[in-house]
């Protein structure tokens, strides 16, 4: 017992994560980890004078079993003699207002709570209960979504509040195992309680800890922990690497935007050197120099994104409606207004009550035909011939143009992607994209002028109408300049 106090303390002490005599806010939900670490802390305090306080945040989520938690809190932090704040919210009322995960939700009102009650207290310094299995779960959620160097990382030992970047969070407890927690509460009779949730398969961070990390250590690797916690102490290590390497580019370079790109003129010498062209750096350089840029314009980075950025300087990627990112040779990323002419706004709403009719939008005649799905055989492929389920799309359609920002599932993908990219696979002319036509159905996409018909609309064995959708493009050169809007005929 005394052994592990001292090892966290260590770690404490080598990593400076809480200075002698400073001021804490240990974050207590109650469970195993948390209460562990307060009362490690808690011992500590004699020794190294520190001042704790104790944070609980009750997300009224379990009903009584979330006061019970609230009121052990409460009790250990009383006996403790240490000051305790405690706040409630409606986590799940706010998910479902805020459009948010009940996951993110919680973790986002958490998150301010604390960071509320430590800028009350004057406190600079938070304590999270994060152990190193928590590190291996992380590890794989964001495997499985595909994240890069950085992200595999996982938590750092200290770093800012999402909320406030006054406030630093610190996790003594980061290389220490959920069995050596539980063998310590054990050894020295920590009360703590249970959240039934962590069993529940709804949450995938709880199928990685239930299902899939048992799997592995029993078939493929007993010590799982050790490896993954090496794997990500390397990735952190190069991911941070790559990091200072973009960071000092971009400083060279003269380009703003960089991340927290470090002060360089205090090398010395007079100056700095010039910077590499960009296309010279290394490709993980390249892209967390992209990266950076995109952060900070404030918008979402995805990988897509970046290697567009990288690989196609001077090609604007829409990232929105009217907006667009692109990137110079030099490697500067600059955000950008497109005008609204530059996006064909006709638009024209279609019924299909009909049992078949014909409209001309654009340079584009469509006619359709709604027919019994009969014998179920899978639709022979028609240059100018579609055949939808006509049930899904229903009798109320929309004619449209590209709009920046348009996501399509065309027949076979698992997910829908940006009709800009799929445009870019297709080889289609960049002046031609947006005058080809688009039908929208219960707002999604369902088919696109020249692509693939979308996967959600096929017919399947289950269809019970068909919708027979032809079409024929005006050739250029007879009248195609003149918009025939709303010249639809209809036959019953």
């Amino acid at each position: 017992m005394v052994s592990f106090i001292q090892q966290v303390a260590a770690g404490v002490q080598a990593r400076g994560l809480l200075r002698r005599g400073g001021r804490g806010l240990v974050a207590v939900s109650g469970g195993l980890d948390s209460m562990v670490l307060l009362n490690v802390l808690n011992s500590l305090t004699a020794a190294q004078g520190w001042k704790l306080a104790v944070a609980h945040f009750n997300h009224q989520l379990r009903g009584r079993s979330s006061d019970l938690d609230e009121k052990l809190v409460r009790k250990t932090a009383a006996a403790l003699k240490l000051p305790v704040t405690v706040e409630r919210a409606d986590v799940k009322a706010f998910a479902h207002s805020s459009g948010l995960s009940l996951e993110m939700a919680a973790r986002k009102l958490r998150h301010e709570f604390l960071a509320r009650t430590a800028r009350a207290g004057r406190i600079s310094i938070i304590a999270l209960a994060h152990h190193a299995d928590d590190q291996v779960e992380l590890f794989f959620l964001r495997l499985l979504r595909g994240s890069g160097g950085e992200g595999l990382a996982g938590m750092k030992w200290r770093s800012p509040s999402p909320m406030d970047k006054r406030i630093t969070l610190i996790r003594p407890l980061l290389d220490r195992t959920k069995e050596e927690l539980a063998e310590f509460a054990r050894a020295a009779g920590i009360t703590f309680r249970t959240d039934a949730t962590n069993l529940t398969r709804t949450m995938p961070r709880n199928r990685v800890r239930n299902e899939l990390l048992p799997l592995l250590r029993a078939h493929y690797q007993p010590g799982l922990t050790k490896t993954v916690l090496r794997v990500m102490e390397i990735a952190g290590a190069e991911s941070d690497l790559a990091g200072e390497l973009a960071s000092d580019w971009l400083a060279q370079a003269g380009l703003s935007g960089a991340d927290g790109a470090r002060d360089l003129s205090a090398r010395g010498g007079g100056g700095l050197p010039p910077a590499p062209m960009f296309a010279g750096l290394p490709v993980a350089v390249q892209r967390r120099v992209v990266q950076m840029q995109l952060l900070a314009l404030g918008l979402p980075v995805d990988f897509d994104l970046v290697e567009q950025l990288r690989l196609t300087p001077g090609r604007p990627v829409s990232v929105g409606l009217e907006l667009q990112v692109v990137r110079d040779p030099v490697g500067t990323v600059t955000l950008r207004t497109t005008a609204a002419a530059e996006y064909n706004a006709e638009a024209l709403k279609v019924s299909l009550s009909a049992r078949n009719g014909t409209v001309t939008f654009a340079d584009t005649t469509i006619a359709w035909e709604r027919l019994a799905a009969g014998k179920w055989t899978r639709p022979v492929p028609q240059p100018g011939r579609e055949m939808f389920d006509a049930d899904r799309v229903g009798t109320a359609v929309g004619l449209r143009h590209w709009r920046a920002g348009d996501r399509f599932q065309p027949l076979g993908m698992k997910t829908p992607v940006k009709l800009q990219n799929l445009f870019t696979n297709a080889r289609i002319p960049r002046d031609q994209r947006r005058g080809l036509v688009v039908a929208v159905a219960r707002g999604e996409i369902f088919w696109v002028e020249g692509l693939r018909m979308a996967e959600r609309f096929k017919l399947s064995a289950t269809t019970k109408a068909r919708l027979v959708w032809r079409w024929r493009r005006r050739p250029a050169g007879k009248n195609s300049t003149q918009r025939r809007k709303g010249a639809e005929t209809q036959r019953g």
